[in-house]
């Protein structure tokens, strides 16, 4: 068993986090992103992963070396040109040719894989897809299954008054399970789309092709600021399973200081005097000053939050220098190395 991961993507919704940190690993709760991915697939058994990469893959590389260290096999694939998720798929896994599962890489789960690659193997199916029950699916295409999990069609994303009609509300999750003969309805080289141009391609051809619905499963796509600072949310309220987090034991917190249960500090963070952090992720190096508030957001490395700043539900990049007196208010993104002056609002 292989899995390819697509992680070729330059993150361009997440920015300005991906400016410098390419998307496959901007820390999430203090660990590269992709590590919850590969996590994932181990524990299904899988050990031999392919990431297919196109932005700045040499920093992924350093950070993720050659998966040793995490129980697996990695082996990285840069695109030529953009492929596309299908044609990434194929550059990435033509030499496989064995069932292979598919992350999108920009997917948070806690999904137990061995359960679709047990329901991939009873069907006999070509290819598998998860799906994912959404509340307010109008910003989704749509994916429509049958009682016995056979995919039906594809809808792209309907207008809100058609919604009732349709009675539909499964997205894909952006997790596949696929045979060799996929690989063959792509064609080597060329830009091809997952969506648009093979799971047609597939129906077309009447290949065995089902979906695979998640239950209570965490899923998140983590694609946008807003969506990254939930998924933090989510670890420190203890909404995703399975995942343990790493607090430091490195850090200097001064006794009339106050950080909350929840909130979770890198190595060397200094917390002074009348500070307060609450359900809030500081990345290594975080240096918070006299009477600064950190509430509900999360904060890169090394930056340093000087006295009496206060920060709410924002997300602040690597190196930052927040001034004195600054207000960072709700849904803030800050990228790396941005400093604000003395009483400055954002």
């Amino acid at each position: 068993m292989q899995a390819v991961i697509l992680a070729g993507g330059k993150g361009t919704r997440l920015r300005p986090l991906t400016v410098y940190t390419p998307k496959p690993i901007v820390p999430v709760v203090n660990r590269p992103f992709l590590l919850y991915q590969i996590e994932v697939l181990r524990r299904a058994g899988i050990k031999n992963i392919t990431l297919s990469l196109s932005y700045q893959p040499d920093k992924i590389e350093d950070v993720l070396g050659d998966g040793s260290e995490y129980g697996v096999e990695l082996r990285f694939i840069t695109e030529p040109n953009p492929l596309g998720t299908g044609g990434a798929y194929r550059f990435a896994a033509d030499e496989l040719r064995e069932t292979t599962v598919v992350l999108n890489g920009d997917i948070l789960t806690d999904f137990d894989l061995s359960t679709i690659l047990s329901f991939h193997r009873e069907k006999g199916s070509a290819a598998t897809l998860a799906l994912k029950s959404v509340e307010d699916p109008r910003t989704y295409g749509l994916v429509e299954s049958d009682t016995d999990g056979r995919i039906l069609r594809f809808i792209e994303k309907p207008k809100p008054e058609d919604l009732d009609e349709l009675a539909v509300n499964t997205i894909n999750a952006g997790i596949y399970v696929l045979e060799p003969a996929i690989l063959d309805l792509i064609p080597k080289g060329e830009n091809r789309s997952f969506e648009y141009d093979v799971f047609p391609e597939i129906m077309g051809r009447k290949m065995p092709f089902f979906a695979y619905v998640l239950d209570s499963e965490y899923w998140r796509d983590i694609g946008t600021p807003a969506s990254y600072l939930t998924a933090h949310h989510d670890f420190l309220d203890g909404t995703i399973k399975g995942f343990e987090l790493e607090r430091s034991q490195h850090t200097d917190i001064a006794t009339a200081a106050i950080v909350d249960s929840r909130s979770v500090l890198g190595d060397d963070c200094v917390i002074k005097p009348g500070a307060r952090v609450s359900n809030s992720v500081l990345g290594p190096g975080v240096h918070v000053e006299e009477k600064a508030v950190v509430e509900n957001s999360v904060i890169w490395a090394h930056t340093r939050i000087s006295t009496a700043a206060d920060i709410r539900d924002a997300v602040i990049g690597r190196s930052c220098h927040i001034g004195r007196n600054v207000v960072v208010s709700a849904g803030s993104v800050l990228g790396d190395k941005t400093a604000l002056t003395d009483y400055t609002k954002v």
